[in-house]
């Protein structure tokens, strides 16, 4: 694709500083995933029910909270609400590692769900305001690049403190992640942000969530949300389907994760050129729906196959829906800023965000009650309701198109009624 080593730098020095900024707090979130569970049990003393729970309220309240946040952004300036998420994130993981019982957990974890659910979309904001028109989509591919490799050596780190066992041992854990959002809005400070993005809008939060009726928005963050169902695949359907109905042994399972990785590490960035074009960003998307609908029909198929078979299916489809992430990744983030009105940019990202964060809620259910539970029919279906998402795509952006150039919508064959 014509690359090179400084396409995987981000063009301006906030750019760069803000990549660095990812990458120091992705290494904490990555040390912190990777011990969570057994922080959860053996530190706190939940059951896995009592962590399901606390995280499905958490998850709750961090959809609800997302859209305030947003507007929040654009009342007192998103380079400021971004620094001061972190900081909140930092404080609730020092409180988070001396949580004890179910319900303190239940309360941190909201807590932390407010920030974490806002802190994508107001992060995006932030890049939109601090790089050009022509470098943002390769700037949040470069820093989805880096996350990825923080969320690596996180992992490494937590190795040492997991193997030493101890209630103090997996604190560290936790503090170690507190730390790095230290660090991160510390570095967040040094940035210039320009004037126009440091305080958008006079009117309040709740007047501008009242006041968004974008309806074409609305849709085109629907058809997103359909296909970042892509994570629910990756974190819970390719392994349970995996381990329950194929010849694959579970060990493999680890194998897919860690090629999805070193992918999306390798590739965001090549992917994420040329979005900016005229049309790019709608190929992408269509490109990812249409990979994800691949990647479902090769999973439905590895079911009762010899092991041969069965593992180059699951391996085919692991390599689409890693290019499906890629393509919707760079789709989305392109489409996401180009329809969102820069005085409200804030508020706008963050509807968009929904549609990723109402996956996380409906997805896991839907993977496993309706998908697994009715095999290759239910794979199929999937692939149906992405090649659904991804024929929406168009006449969502052709209306976004309508309403930026002031035209009216198009009156049905039959007149109006």
């Amino acid at each position: 694709m014509g690359l090179s080593l400084r396409d995987y730098v981000p063009a301006t020095a906030a750019g760069r500083t803000f990549a660095l900024t990812s990458l120091i707090s992705a290494t904490g979130t990555g040390l912190f995933l990777a011990g969570s569970a057994v922080f959860f049990v053996r530190s706190v003393g939940l059951s896995s029910e009592q962590v399901g729970v606390g995280l499905a309220v958490a998850a709750a309240v961090g959809f609800l909270t997302t859209v305030p946040i947003g507007a929040l952004g654009d009342r007192i300036g998103v380079h400021r609400t971004l620094i001061g998420l972190q900081l909140w994130r930092a404080a609730w993981f020092v409180v988070l590692a001396f949580v004890d019982g179910p319900v303190a957990f239940t309360v941190v974890a909201s807590c932390l769900a407010m920030a974490e659910a806002a802190t994508s979309p107001v992060s995006q904001a932030v890049v939109a305001a601090v790089t050009g028109d022509t470098d943002r989509t390769r700037t949040v591919a470069v820093i989805r690049t880096v996350r990825n490799v923080g969320f690596s050596l996180g992992s490494l780190l937590a190795v040492p403190l997991l193997a030493g066992g101890g209630v103090w041992c997996y604190r560290m854990i936790v503090l170690g992640n507190a730390a790095a959002f230290v660090f991160s809005a510390a570095l967040l400070g040094r940035i210039d942000v320009p004037r126009s993005a440091a305080r958008q809008r006079a009117e309040g939060p709740l007047a501008g969530i009242r006041g968004f009726r974008d309806w074409r928005y609305l849709a085109l963050t629907a058809v997103n949300g359909v296909l970042t169902l892509h994570m629910t695949i990756l974190s819970i359907g390719i392994p349970l389907w995996v381990v329950q109905a194929t010849a694959v042994p579970g060990e493999y399972v680890p194998l897919v994760v860690l090629a999805n990785t070193v992918l999306v590490v390798l590739l965001q960035v090549p992917f994420a050129k040329g979005v900016e074009r005229p049309g790019g960003a709608l190929r992408a998307l269509r490109l990812g729906g249409l990979a994800l609908a691949a990647c479902c029909l090769c999973l439905g198929l590895a079911a009762d196959r010899a092991l041969p078979a069965a593992f180059a299916l699951v391996a085919a489809a692991g390599v689409l829906m890693t290019l499906g992430e890629l393509w919707q990744s760079a789709g989305g983030w392109e489409l996401s800023y180009e329809y969102a009105p820069e005085p409200r940019r804030g508020i706008y990202l963050a509807v968009f965000s929904l549609g990723t964060t109402g996956q996380e809620i409906v997805g896991p259910a839907l993977i496993t009650s309706v998908v697994i539970a009715t095999g290759l029919l239910g794979w199929a279906a999937l692939a149906v309701l992405f090649c659904l998402a991804t024929l929406l795509a168009g006449p969502a952006t052709a209306a976004l198109n309508r309403r930026s150039a002031g035209l009216p919508e198009p009156v049905p064959v039959g007149g109006p009624s």
